[in-house]
């Protein structure tokens, strides 16, 4: 069944039982800030951890909780999804405000057709899970997603030996026939594009049954700490995977032991509303914000501190002032966390240099293209280099911002929206992706209006 963006629930930030009504398809004009923000709210689960541990969870030995996932697009794809195969998934009442729980049980893994909508974690993790099953699965997606790089996956899946129909394009869709077992054993890949290929192999592969000793081959791997993720969420099942090198993951076959999750707050999502305090000036407070994560959002509080936030910590929270000005800074490796920093950047009073950040181009979309198209669209002076950005001090004007149905590129143009009248997001439903709740929790940041 096909997870339409129009079509996901919102759930009200003000914790109402009622849900908000979906997001109007025309351009939503991004509100300015009158003034110093003052806000302290919450926001939903992470979708990195979401995902992995839904996976994990229906290749585990028993039943799981997953306590405050996030419900969006993405997560409801991975829902779908693993329904497809044969794993029950039920909603159950629990204590967070966006959403119920989720009680996941495996089963038997079967065949069937699923729709990876433009959720990345389901076209790279749901390939080795699908290997596993008895029968053909079918791989398909949103036209965008069919742009995204995947022959790494379909490489991967046929020196396992299992039989993988792409027609050659090394993208969606393909199809392949699970036997119901996978003999796994050691594999070379090329992780370049996407740390998602590692990731996804690694999930799956206690269920293996020669495990796995993977090697990635490539000159470079980005966004390592999602790998981090992964290798964490398995530790914390029962599955220990060794690292003796860079570029080297041993996995021995073993039950994936069942759990019951909390899952933290998504402090990628988190990056837009923080960044706010730098913009407008004022403090923002994220609560929940974890005492130890693997999330790459949590450098949001370093960079913020280097462009001119003050940062503090609190027991449970996170807090970020603004007001003294925007600097720009030299930042590598700032993986998904690069269009929230390239909008602050946009309005800084110095030059920001980003580096690392080539693979963003097989993102969504080119990231680094539509950040550049974009910020130049308003006035800006914004240069592509090889593996990242240059954005240098620019005087904006308003204008249309294109999100390219990705996220975080609305996101953005709602931070720029913050300082310059006009800017007009033309598809701010596309951050249903990961966080439904964007809209109603900006305006509500903007006007002072939140719980």
């Amino acid at each position: 069944m096909a997870i339409s963006k129009a079509a996901q629930p919102q759930f009200n930030p003000y914790g109402d039982d009622d849900p908000i009504a979906p997001i109007d398809d025309g351009p939503w004009v991004a509100p300015v800030a009158s003034g110093p923000l003052n806000a302290v709210l919450s926001l939903p689960g992470s979708k990195s951890l979401t995902n992995r541990e839904l996976v994990l969870a229906a290749l585990a030995n028993g039943p799981s909780l997953l306590r405050a996932p996030l419900h969006s697009r993405d997560t409801a794809l991975m829902v779908e999804a693993l329904r497809t195969l044969g794993t029950s998934i039920v909603e159950v009442p629990g204590d967070g405000a966006f959403g119920a729980d989720l009680l996941i049980t495996p089963g038997e893994l079967g065949g069937g057709s699923i729709d990876c909508g433009l959720a990345g974690t389901v076209m790279r993790f749901l390939p080795p899970v699908a290997a596993l099953a008895l029968g053909p699965v079918a791989f398909d997606g949103d036209e965008a997603a069919r742009r995204r790089p995947m022959r790494t996956t379909v490489d991967a899946l046929r020196a396992l030996g299992i039989d993988v129909s792409d027609d050659g394009r090394g993208a969606l869709p393909f199809s392949l026939y699970g036997t119901g077992a996978v003999a796994g054993g050691a594999l070379d890949i090329d992780a370049s594009a996407s740390s998602q290929f590692v990731s996804g192999l690694l999930l799956a592969a206690p269920r293996f049954d020669n495990g796995l000793r993977l090697r990635h081959t490539g000159t470079t791997l980005p966004s390592l700490p999602h790998i981090d993720m992964t290798i964490a969420c398995l530790a914390a099942r029962g599955v220990h995977v060794e690292n003796p090198e860079p570029g080297l993951w041993i996995v021995e076959p073993g039950e994936i032991q069942a759990l019951d999750v909390d899952i933290e707050p998504d402090l990628s999502n988190a990056g837009p509303f923080l960044a706010a305090a730098l913009v407008a000036g004022g403090s923002v407070t994220v609560q929940g914000w974890p005492t130890h994560t693997t999330q790459v959002g949590a450098r949001m509080a370093d960079i913020l501190r280097d462009m001119g936030g003050r940062v503090t910590h609190g027991p449970t929270s996170l807090t970020v002032e603004g007001g003294d000005g925007i600097r720009g800074i030299a930042l590598d490796e700032a993986s998904e966390l690069a269009p929230t920093v390239a909008a602050v950047a946009a309005l800084a009073d110095s030059e920001t240099v980003l580096t690392g950040i080539a693979h963003l181009r097989g993102h969504e979309t080119d990231r680094l293209a539509a950040l550049a198209a974009e910020i130049n669209a308003l006035g800006g002076d914004v240069t592509e280099t090889v593996d990242g950005l240059i954005i240098r001090p620019a005087t904006l004007t308003g204008g249309p911002w294109h999100a390219y149905e990705d996220h975080r590129m609305a996101t953005a143009g709602a931070i720029i929206g913050l300082a310059i009248a006009g800017v007009s997001v033309d598809d701010i439903g596309s951050t249903s992706k990961t966080l439904p709740q964007f809209p109603e929790l900006w305006a509500a940041l903007v006007h002072g209006h939140l719980p």
